[in-house]
């Protein structure tokens, strides 16, 4: 195959790939990712020191 023919294929496959939308099957999706139905509850962030850098006050405003 020359390269003419082969470019043509490949911009071919390309565009086809490019604008196929096939319907998306969200039940199917669900199981398979074994999504149980709960809602996401993000975990509590702990209020501890650790992530105080002193720059607190400034951001919301207040003076230390």
């Amino acid at each position: 195959m020359g390269r003419g023919r082969q470019k043509a294929k490949q911009t071919k496959v390309a565009r086809q790939l490019k604008y196929y939308s096939p319907e998306t099957d969200y039940k199917s999706l669900e199981r398979e990712l074994g999504h149980s139905g709960a809602s996401y509850d993000p975990p509590e962030r702990d209020s501890s020191d650790e992530d105080d850098d002193g720059y607190g006050g400034w951001a919301s405003g207040s003076s230390r």
